[in-house]
């Protein structure tokens, strides 16, 4: 099996339930944050929502420049479900034709013509396109938990949802 299709069959696998909890995103909430220190509950979806598909377009390249857009605010849950599903199509249409050699050539990123990251391109792929939505997953359901929000099954049971019973 290519590289690429384990990597594509995993981010479909984790986009269904990465969508269940945007589709949960109260939209009187999304100004909301849990902390002046944190991300609005919007920003941070919004972040969820359109990272894979800006990651996959870096990952085409063989040298990305990191320039720090911030994420906009939304203004409603389907604009961040609509970028969610358009960030699906965008990361499949991008990554399918890699072949193995191009997922295990190195990719490198740079900030202010500085080299920050140099890795195999598949490294990169799994770290932050797949590993940092996770990351990101795991704070918005907290920040459902602490809006009282019921929290679906992501690996198994949660506290509101048991998909076994």
């Amino acid at each position: 099996m290519p590289i690429v299709d384990s990597i594509l069959m995993e981010f479909d696998q984790e986009s269904k339930t990465t969508r269940k909890l945007l589709e949960r995103l109260p939209e009187d909430k999304l100004t909301w944050k849990p902390h002046a220190k944190s991300q609005s509950l919007g920003v941070l979806s919004m972040h969820i929502a359109t990272a894979p598909s800006n990651i996959a377009a870096a990952a085409a390249l063989d040298t990305f420049e990191f320039a720090g857009a911030p994420t906009p605010e939304p203004k409603t849950r389907q604009e961040v479900l609509n970028a969610f599903s358009q960030g699906i199509a965008k990361v499949n249409e991008t990554l399918k034709p890699m072949d193995d050699a191009r997922m295990m050539a190195m990719w490198k990123a740079t900030m202010k013509g500085q080299t920050i990251l140099s890795v195999p391109r598949v490294a990169f792929i799994r770290s932050i396109l797949l590993n940092h939505v996770y990351h990101h997953r795991g704070q918005l359901s907290v920040y459902l938990r602490l809006l009282d929000v019921p929290v679906p099954s992501i690996y198994g049971p949660s506290a509101d949802e048991n998909p076994f019973a």
